[in-house]
């Protein structure tokens, strides 16, 4: 089955689906994957609670409490797939949105929360999760995996990186760089593009006239498209071009055919710029329910089981949103914490008139 760029009809290009969005288990030549009805609940339970994460973040920031969410509503199985498909080895280079890899990576929830609230620079420490920080600007971490795997590659070890972005990213100059040296290096890297079919408020069809994956060819590596909303396909997918690239054999674009359901941002207004029958039509793949519909037809799980992933969602959302109200506020000065590794005497000259202007205020620095 395959699916049309812009509006989710068919259309010619090949896609890797091992799951279609009714439950329904199906082959592909070149990929498949084998597993057990616990890998499968695991995988379901993670799809559960990341989303149940997202949906607490939103209505925080909609009560004020963050300054911002990028939601991942719909692209829970692109980022669960491939996030576990990933070894403690392994290198994952986000932008802003990968909370689902984040969970796979072992970050707090609530670390990512501290970012959008404003107390933290990131929350967590990259090397601890071989989990790099949040990216904000577009792009730029697709440079910043390419020289980690060139890293990897000349100390000869066993392990890739990985490098999320989405199809809007592709237009940019940093990420066409990245292929250039990723490919005539042989780089161990997977380029990971999650194509939610819209850039902030621009459709696919203004960022490329051909399918995202076949730009890998003309950087003289391969490319796939898979479904970004199937979870097994994501996983093997993601499993196989991550083993091709511990082995030598170069970089691959992966290319997670998916949807943003969401907006871009509790910024974003998406109904200004798209149709309601889109979002409804992508409904109907929700990466979810299709885990969950095969889950039932084979029964490998049964109503007391989604019961309890139901009830560990809504205690997983009450804790964040507990920790999240309870994070303490920073000292205004913090922000110069950290900046360079060795004493620095600009950085110490601007501190000090900080300092010094916050003690004009009423009360001084708190």
């Amino acid at each position: 089955m395959t699916f049309d760029a812009s509006h989710g009809a068919e259309a010619p290009f090949e896609l890797v689906q091992l799951l279609t969005p009714e439950g329904e288990r199906v082959e592909h030549p070149a990929y498949d994957i084998d597993l057990t009805a616990e890998e499968v609940r695991a995988l379901y339970r993670d799809l559960v609670l990341v989303r149940r994460v997202d949906m607490e973040a939103v209505a925080l920031q909609r009560q004020g409490e963050l300054g911002i969410w990028a939601s991942l509503l719909g692209q829970e199985a692109a980022q669960i797939g491939s996030g576990r498909a990933l070894t403690d080895a392994d290198m994952a280079f986000p932008t802003y949105r990968e909370h689902g890899v984040a969970w796979c990576r072992g970050v707090d929830p609530v670390n990512l929360l501290g970012l959008f609230r404003g107390v933290n620079h990131g929350g967590w420490d990259p090397a601890e999760h071989n989990f790099h920080l949040y990216t904000i600007v577009i792009g730029s971490q697709t440079l910043h995996a390419v020289g980690y795997a060139m890293g990897i590659q000349r100390d000869g070890a066993e392990a890739a990186s990985i490098v999320y972005f989405g199809d809007g990213a592709t237009s940019q100059g940093d990420v066409n760089e990245s292929f250039i040296w990723a490919s005539v290096f042989n780089a161990p890297i997977v380029f990971f593009c999650q194509n939610n079919q819209w850039a902030i408020s621009e459709p696919l069809e203004k960022q490329s006239r051909i399918p995202l994956y076949r730009r890998a060819s003309g950087f003289g590596f391969p490319g796939v498209r898979v479904d970004g909303n199937d979870v097994f396909a994501c996983l093997a997918v993601t499993r196989q071009a991550l083993k091709n690239a511990r082995e030598g054999q170069g970089p691959t674009l992966i290319e997670a055919f998916t949807y943003r359901m969401g907006a871009h941002t509790t910024s974003d207004d998406p109904t200004r710029y798209r149709v309601a029958g889109e979002l409804e039509a992508w409904k109907l793949k929700d990466p979810i329910e299709r885990v969950k519909a095969y889950l039932f037809k084979n029964q490998l799980a049964d109503q007391e089981f989604f019961e309890k992933i139901d009830a560990e969602a809504a205690d997983l959302g009450r804790d964040v949103r507990k920790r999240c109200l309870e994070m303490p506020d920073p000292h205004p000065l913090d922000i110069f914490d950290h900046v360079y590794a060795e004493p620095h005497n600009l950085l110490k000259e601007e501190r000090d008139q900080y300092a010094a202007y916050l003690a004009t205020f009423e009360g001084g620095v708190r």
